[in-house]
C-alpha cells in the first residue's frame, strides 16, 4: 500500500529524486564507521527526507601533551607519516591513532634523547631530516617504521634545531637564512623541494612561526601583506596571517598539520580553529564534503 500511496501523492521524477538521494545518503555510514576519519564524537544531527544524519562543526583536533597546549613540538605531521614523543599519555597518542590509524603510520619516537621531536626535525612525503645529535638507535628505528619511500637521512648541521629553521610541504622549504650551504642542498635532495631562505615578518626562525601544507598556510600575525603576497608566490598556496592557543605568535609550535587534519593546542579559540579550517581547506578534504558534492550533483540531475 505504501507504493500506491507515494505514486499518488508524489510526481514521479520526485520519488525518484528521494529515493536516490537516499541511497546517496546510505554512502555515509560505512564512512561513519570507519574510525580513521573520525576524531570526535559528531556534534550536529539533523532529519531530512526521514533520515538521520551526523556532521561534524570542526575538522581541526584540540588536545595537550601533558598539560602542555604545543603540540608541534611534541608531534610531526606529514602526508606520508606521523611522528609523536615518546613517555607522553596514552590520551595524547590515541587521538593521533584515531585520525590517522590505517591511512598514515604514527611512530612514537625519541630524537637525540629528547621529546621536543618536532622542533628537532623536517619533513614532508618524502623524506625526514634529522639532527647530528640524533643516535644510531632513534635513527634505525625511524626507518624501520617509516614507509620505504620515506627517505630518513641525518644531517650535520650546527643549527640542530630544524624543525626551528626549516618549514616545507611537499614541494617548497623555507629555511634560516644562516644554514650552510651543504644542508640547503641536502633538503633539496632529501626532501625533493625548491629552497627559499626566508625571514617570517623579521624572524629567522622560519620553521617556528609559520605552519603550511599543499593546500594553505599560517603565518606569523604581524606578517605584512606585501609579505604574505610574496610568501603566497613563493609556495603558490594561500596563506592568511593567524595565532594558535589563543593568542600564541609561535605557530608550528602551536599547531601540526598535513592535506587533510589538523592538531592543535587545547587552549585555541574557536575562531583561530575556524581560520585553520578555512586557510588549510580541512573542510574540503572531509568525506562528508565528498558526499555533500554528491547530493548537489543529484539535486541538479534530477531537478
Amino acid at each position: 500500500h505504501g507504493t500506491v500511496k507515494y505514486k499518488t501523492q508524489y510526481p514521479n521524477f520526485f520519488l525518484c529524486l528521494c529515493l536516490s538521494l537516499h541511497s546517496c545518503f546510505q554512502l555515509r555510514q560505512p564512512l561513519f564507521r570507519r574510525r580513521r576519519y573520525l576524531g570526535r564524537a559528531p556534534d550536529l544531527q539533523f532529519d531530512y527526507l526521514g533520515q538521520r544524519f551526523l556532521s561534524f562543526s570542526i575538522m581541526a583536533t584540540r588536545l595537550q601533551f601533558e598539560n602542555n597546549c604545543e603540540v608541534g613540538v611534541f608531534s610531526k605531521l606529514t602526508n606520508a607519516y606521523c611522528l609523536v614523543a615518546i613517555g607522553g599519555s596514552e590520551s595524547f597518542y590515541s587521538v593521533f591513532e584515531a585520525e590517522l590509524a590505517g591511512v598514515i603510520p604514527v611512530v612514537k619516537t625519541s630524537i637525540g634523547g629528547t621529546r621536543i621531536i618536532g622542533r628537532l626535525c623536517a619533513g614532508n612525503k618524502n623524506g625526514l631530516l634529522l639532527p647530528h645529535t640524533t643516535t644510531d638507535q632513534e635513527l634505525q628505528h625511524l626507518r624501520n617504521s617509516l614507509p620505504d619511500q620515506v627517505v630518513v637521512q641525518r644531517i650535520d648541521e650546527r643549527l640542530s634545531a630544524l624543525g626551528n629553521c626549516i618549514a616545507c610541504n611537499d614541494h617548497v622549504a623555507l629555511t634560516h637564512t644562516d644554514l650552510d650551504r651543504e644542508t640547503e642542498e641536502m633538503i633539496a635532495d632529501v626532501l625533493g623541494v625548491e629552497v627559499f631562505r626566508q625571514t617570517i615578518a623579521g624572524n629567522i626562525l622560519v620553521g617556528s612561526y609559520c605552519a603550511f601544507s599543499n593546500r594553505g598556510g599560517l603565518v606569523h600575525p604581524h606578517t605584512s601583506i606585501e609579505d604574505l603576497d610574496e610568501l603566497s608566490t613563493l609556495l603558490q598556496v594561500p596563506l592568511v596571517a593567524g595565532t594558535v592557543n589563543r593568542g600564541s605568535e609561535v605557530i608550528a609550535a602551536g599547531m601540526t598539520v598535513n592535506d587533510w587534519t589538523a592538531f592543535c593546542g587545547s587552549d585555541t579559540t574557536a575562531t583561530e580553529l575556524s581560520v585553520i579550517e578555512s586557510v588549510f581547506k580541512l573542510r574540503e578534504a572531509q568525506p562528508s564534503a565528498i558526499v555533500d558534492e554528491m547530493r548537489k550533483s543529484l539535486i541538479d540531475t534530477y531537478v
